[in-house]
């Protein structure tokens, strides 16, 4: 009887044991199967879980593709051409203007009427001239200076001479009291078969403010030309720096502010004329330089020619919306050896393209 008692009790516990297992294990299925299939959306005032985080920690969006998905290639974005900032002025964008020209000492006046200059090496400097200046003498340097001339020009180099130097001189003249009909023609020219250095000066009045075929012409200020009719009754023509053609030698024209703001109507041509007058126009450079006014601010030398180079200038808009009142450059060669046209520009920063062939 024990014996079997014995037997039921340990049938018992073993069936405890069993119950307690199975009850366990079930559970503890029930407890995953919960957590696996909980509801994404919550009830009312439960806290929603936070989103997990997107690469670079930028913040999740909705339609947000799969990462098994592959993502579309974003559009090139091509950064926009780099422009070139206006220019208000000469000055302020670093071209000569009043305050870089002209004579940097005290001068001393002179009266010297229509004076001629005949020994080679003279030195003119310090002088407030009254009058004007014709050189018949080689390496003739005038600098530091003034010149206020009632005569054909401020300063002639005579044919036969050479090695005329004009530098940080202020040259202007009287307007009315010309002998052209009261106007005056050229603030300095060259009649010589060689170079001459004009450099740094201030030069305001004459109708053809620099004339010359060839010549090294940098860092000037020609400015306030005055239109006058001349001896046979008509305007003449302006322009701040001209050349006739037929030169033999190189004409550079470099970092100059060359303003003509007389009116076409009186007479205004160019800021630089390059003509075919007495022959064919060749080696020229227009470089760097503030280009305003005239009919055309440039004239290119016209048919035939060659050896031209017209960089980097900026064509103002301070008298005409287009530099000149009928366009910023006419009677250019393209075709002609050696003619280059590059980097030039309106002062409000468009590209001036190089103008058709005329």
């Amino acid at each position: 009887m024990t014996q079997h008692r014995r037997r039921l009790t340990a049938w018992l516990l073993a069936g405890v044991v069993l119950a307690v297992v199975l009850t366990l294990y079930q559970a503890d299925r029930a407890g995953v199967n919960e957590h696996t299939a909980a509801p994404a959306a919550t009830g009312p005032g439960t806290p929603s879980a936070p989103a997990p985080p997107t690469p670079s920690g930028s913040p999740a969006t909705s339609g947000t593709p799969s990462p098994s998905a592959s993502p579309s290639p974003s559009p090139t974005v091509s950064e926009p051409p780099p422009t070139t900032p206006a220019c208000t002025s000469p000055g302020t964008c670093g071209f000569p203007d009043a305050h870089t020209t002209g004579p940097r000492i005290e001068l001393e006046r002179h009266d010297t009427g229509n004076m001629s200059v005949k020994k080679d090496g003279t030195v003119i400097k310090g002088w407030d001239i009254r009058g004007s200046l014709d050189i018949y003498a080689n390496d003739v340097t005038v600098i530091d200076s003034r010149i206020t001339s009632t005569n054909w020009w401020g300063i002639n180099l005579r044919p036969g001479y050479s090695g005329l130097k004009v530098l940080h001189t202020t040259i202007t003249a009287v307007p009315g009291k010309g002998p052209d009909n009261g106007g005056v023609n050229y603030a300095v020219s060259n009649m010589g078969g060689s170079s001459i250095e004009v450099g740094w000066c201030d030069i305001s009045v004459f109708g053809n403010a620099l004339s010359m075929g060839q010549g090294d012409l940098h860092d000037n200020y020609v400015h306030d030309i005055v239109a006058f009719r001349n001896q046979g009754g008509e305007w003449q023509h302006t322009d701040a720096v001209i050349s006739g053609g037929g030169n033999k030698g190189r004409l550079t024209i470099r970092r100059n502010t060359l303003l003509n703001s007389t009116s076409v109507d009186k007479g205004a041509t160019a800021a630089v004329g390059l003509f075919a007058d007495t022959g064919v126009v060749s080696s020229v450079v227009v470089d760097g330089n503030w280009l305003a006014g005239g009919a055309y601010a440039l004239y290119g030398g016209g048919p035939g020619a060659t050896g031209i180079q017209v960089t980097n200038n900026v064509f103002s808009t301070q008298y005409h919306p287009a530099a000149g009142a009928y366009g910023a450059a006419t009677a250019w060669n393209a075709g002609g050896a050696g003619n280059v046209w590059k980097g030039n520009r309106m002062s409000d920063g468009r590209p001036v393209e190089p103008p058709p062939a005329s």
